[in-house]
């Protein structure tokens, strides 16, 4: 059964031999700022031997970023990579990674010359094979520490400028917890204690939606590499006009907890998860960085949040008003920008105006907080897998935007975004990087499709898929079920015409018949051992 194959390949990569760029975290890598590993397939830097790719001096882009942050030289993150490596991979071709060791995204096979594209569907037409698939997925990732990438958990100034490295393992899921976090963590500032809370590198600004595109992608190919599912893709929650959390069920993200509605259910896998990374306010007043350590369970309660601020959830009118806007950003670029499709849907904007630093929040900021929990906090709210439902939905109207007006990518602004959002400033903390701009470009030269842009009868299709694989299943019941009726018309028949004390016999059979149906009424239309996967208890 696949669900055993994950099991064992779970234990391989938990005994393997951890790399790179784990050895990017060592201090000699921090002290050399050379952050070029060995490709596997030839031993040599970035694969240079086999032509993949070759170890480089990074130049970043000398363009002005905006007035929104005042500072220089105390943030990590500013001019990334720069404060941790100056020379890393750049690969050629079709190859990406750290180590060039990847394909580009959209490109598969030995030598990445083969175009694949992937279908990401509305999570309400997955199989019933498909979702135990998403959760078995989601909850290895959890449990799986990540063998090629460690976290910090300190900063330059307190890793002694790279003498003292401070990092920790965690595991793949954790991985792109701490990346949201980091990407939108306060900048620390001299003394200890204090903070610079108006500073976002994935929000706020132009690069939000660039970023969290890239942010998915890069996420779907670890699951991928973990699972051996070359073909699993990311599905969106279509949250339109809905009048509840769609999703919060145990089939699906997990219902609430009879005990404690803010609580997820016993009956959802991901009731047992840990959070981290989700305390802002105790790393500001340590002046520290998250050290990746569980801090309690998921929390979530939808609908319960402040109604001043959030009244309901996105309508439809609403979404088609900001897909109308034609203008990316505009103004200042940041949570003031008026009639600005990205401040709009990012949830600044009104939805019905345009005009930005709305007292209500809208669009995806509103789905943030109607869930009341984990998901408000922008810093740990990549801990809900909810999350990533969520910005599939976000990155499918930005798709739709770019379809719609097809803008020159000189309408991504080239200089005075906010820190971080500047069209050629590469995006913190990937390594591999990867520049804004580069992800301003339709999903299918990314190499994925969404199944709401397909043509109507596509969307018919997909929309009917799951109902013909539950029929495929069950058929056999049916033809069953259908048979034993005839029969008991035959028996019937038969009685009628006889009478007498032999009618008993045929009452027999009728009953027998009666319980075997009933049965297949009554027990899942599947073999025990396929049904199983369906509700995890147990860590994968």
């Amino acid at each position: 059964m696949w669900w055993l194959r994950l099991v064992s390949l779970c234990l391989c990569l938990s005994l393997s031999q951890q790399q790179v760029p784990r050895a990017c975290s060592s201090r000699e890598a921090l002290l050399s700022k050379r952050c070029c590993p060995a490709w596997e397939g030839d031993g040599s830097a970035c694969g240079a031997s086999s032509g993949r790719g070759f170890c480089r001096e990074v130049r970043v882009t000398a363009q002005p970023d905006g007035p929104q942050y005042p500072y220089s030289g105390l943030d990590d993150r500013e001019k990334w990579p720069l404060v941790f490596f100056n020379m890393t991979c750049q690969c050629s071709g079709n190859f990406m990674g750290f180590s060039c060791a990847d394909c580009k995204f959209g490109y598969s096979g030995a030598d990445c010359s083969q175009r694949r594209e992937s279908l990401r569907r509305n999570v309400f037409h997955l199989s019933r094979s498909e979702r135990s698939r998403l959760l078995s997925y989601l909850n290895l990732a959890k449990q799986t520490t990540s063998r090629d990438f460690v976290v910090m958990t300190g900063t330059y100034q307190q890793m002694q400028n790279g003498s003292s490295p401070m990092f920790a393992d965690v595991s793949v899921y954790d991985l792109f917890v701490w990346m949201h976090y980091y990407v939108s963590r306060d900048a620390l500032l001299p003394p200890a204690g204090n903070v610079f809370t108006d500073v976002d590198f994935a929000h706020w600004a132009p690069a939000f939606l660039p970023w969290h595109r890239l942010f998915l992608l890069h996420w779907e190919q670890e699951i991928r590499k973990l699972s051996g599912d070359s073909g699993f893709t990311l599905p969106y929650w279509d949250w339109r006009d809905a009048e509840g959390c769609q999703v919060c069920s145990d089939q699906l993200m997990g219902g609430p907890s009879p005990q404690d509605p803010g609580l997820l259910s016993p009956g959802s896998v991901f009731s047992s998860w840990r959070v981290l990374c989700s305390q802002a306010a105790d790393y500001n007043r340590r002046g520290a960085l998250c050290d990746a350590r569980p801090e309690g369970p998921l929390r979530r309660s939808p609908g319960n949040h402040n109604r001043d601020v959030v009244a309901r959830l996105p309508t439809s009118a609403e979404t088609e008003f900001t897909l109308s806007l034609a203008d990316y950003d505009t103004g200042a670029m940041d949570r003031s920008a008026n009639r600005s499709f990205r401040n709009t849907l990012e949830g600044f904007g009104d939805p019905r105006t345009g005009l930005g630093n709305s007292s209500r929040m809208g669009m995806h900021a509103a789905l943030h907080v109607f869930m009341n929990g984990t998901m408000s906090s922008v810093q740990g709210s990549a801990n809900d897998p909810i999350f990533l439902l969520h910005h599939a939905f976000v990155d499918s109207l930005f798709e739709q935007w770019l379809r719609r007006h097809r803008p020159s990518q000189s309408q991504y602004p080239a200089a005075m975004a906010p820190i971080g959002h500047n069209r050629d400033y590469f995006m913190v903390p990937f390594l591999p990087l990867h520049r804004n701009i580069d992800f301003f470009i339709s999903s299918k030269e990314l190499g994925y499709e969404y199944s709401s842009l397909l043509r109507a009868d596509q969307r018919l299709a997909e929309s009917m898929r799951p109902l013909l694989e539950e029929l495929r299943e069950v058929w056999p019941w049916l033809l069953l079920s259908a048979l034993g009726g005839g029969l008991l018309v035959m028996t019937a028949a038969l009685a009628a015409v006889r009478g007498g004390g032999w009618l008993q016999r045929p009452l027999e059979s009728v009953r027998r018949w009666k319980d075997l149906i009933t049965l297949g009424e009554r027990e899942p239309l599947i073999s025990s051992e396929e049904a199983r996967p369906l509700h995890y208890q147990t860590t994968i």
